[in-house]
């Protein structure tokens, strides 16, 4: 961003202006989309030593480095990797800081498919998983071991938004010598920066916010300066790079994505205090609202909120979740979120050890996206109609 970023300016503002310098590239504001695998060295001795900015595709391109710096710049990060999925966001990292008879803890409201990596491929090379109530803050030290290497927290958890005291935990494992990962694409670095609570490692899904149109797969893992050169070492190592169109598209998307974020959040909100009030309603999970258990925690570390909650069901089970389901018209059933389009999906947490699944009903996962607020929320009167007509 060159000397702009000296200045002390709105998070819109920096994302208008953050991972690209004009002038590097002819006054184009937009980087190029660089192509590569092989890269020439002009001779052989700057061949062998390697002494060249880019040496081969799978080591960064400009594309890359333009995204790289944006994210560095909303994390605080000293280095920033691009990988081609979420998922990979998380499982990269852990691979990294993991080996055969190490110990992981990580929330038992994580995202499923991290889980499963946690107990099929970590199982399989020897390191030993434990779940935790997302509620122990501090008290992660009862379960502490002393080869326990990496906590990986999510914060607020995966479909039932249980809050996490960030700090609390950091501070524990790091007296007990492990590192602290987070997956923080629920809120992105605009309305919780990880690294600013202590947090070793931040973990997004890019796919989500950053890229906003449900088009693109895309992950990114920023670390702080004792953390950057082993995960660096091990991305290199896995070759697990993103594709250059994937890489500019998701960059493209984060130009708009604070005021994306403004409307999510709002009609989130609206959506999540209206339906507080409807028949057939349980328990609405969105830590943003003052009857949610974890809306302290979320006050006090967070500036804001997504648009992603979840509401209980009051009373019965599958029937009346596809019953829900499919009486929707505007939110589509799918299992992403952080796009324009709302989304809806039957929440499955079977898998739970310690956080157990809310025992009133179907848990209900509502993406909010960025239609007309009236229009969604007569779309949600109509499933919970046709829930209350079973």
């Amino acid at each position: 961003m060159n000397d702009k970023t000296n200045t002390k300016v709105g998070d819109n503002t920096r994302l208008a202006h953050m991972g690209n310098n004009p002038r590097d590239f002819h006054g184009f504001v937009n980087p190029p989309v660089v192509h590569a695998s092989t890269v020439l060295f002009p001779d052989a001795h700057t061949m062998a030593t390697r002494n060249q900015k880019y040496t081969y595709g799978t080591r960064g391109t400009p594309t890359s480095d333009a995204l790289a710096a944006a994210m560095n710049e909303l994390e605080g990060s000293a280095g920033t990797i691009i990988v081609p999925t979420g998922l990979a966001a998380v499982t990269v990292p852990m691979l990294a800081f993991l080996s055969a008879g190490d110990h992981v803890l990580i929330v038992d409201s994580v995202y499923h498919p991290t889980r499963y990596f946690a107990d099929t491929m970590l199982a399989r090379l020897g390191v030993e998983v434990t779940y935790y109530d997302p509620h122990l803050g501090a008290d992660i030290t009862s379960v502490m071991q002393s080869n326990t290497k990496v906590v990986l927290t999510e914060a607020p958890g995966s479909g039932t938004f249980e809050m996490q005291d960030i700090p609390a935990i950091v501070e524990a494992a790091h007296k007990g010598g492990a590192i602290v990962m987070m997956d923080n694409t629920w809120a992105t670095p605009l309305f919780f920066r990880p690294l600013d609570h202590g947090v070793d490692i931040s973990i997004q899904a890019a796919t989500k916010y950053p890229g906003g149109h449900s088009d693109i797969l895309l992950g990114t893992v920023s670390a702080n300066e004792a953390c950057w050169e082993q995960l660096l070492d091990t991305h290199g190592a896995l070759g697990m790079c993103a594709a250059p169109d994937d890489v500019y598209q998701v960059l493209r998307g984060l130009r708009t994505m604070g005021v994306r974020l403004e409307r999510h959040q709002k009609s989130a909100l609206t959506l999540a205090r209206w339906l507080e009030g409807q028949k057939g309603v349980a328990r609405v999970l969105h830590p943003g609202l003052e009857s949610h258990p974890g809306h302290e925690i979320w006050k006090r570390d967070f500036t804001g909120a997504s648009g992603l909650f979840s509401i209980v069901l009051d009373g019965g089970g599958e029937k009346e979740a596809h019953a829900f389901l499919d009486a929707l018209q505007y939110f589509g059933l799918g299992y992403s979120w952080g796009g324009y389009e709302s989304l809806a999906v039957h929440v499955q947490l079977n898998d739970r050890t310690v956080a157990h699944a809310p025992k009133e009903g179907p848990v209900m996962r509502l993406q909010i996206g960025l239609e007309d607020v009236e229009d969604l929320q007569a779309d949600l009167a109509r499933a919970l109609e046709a829930v209350n007509a079973l």
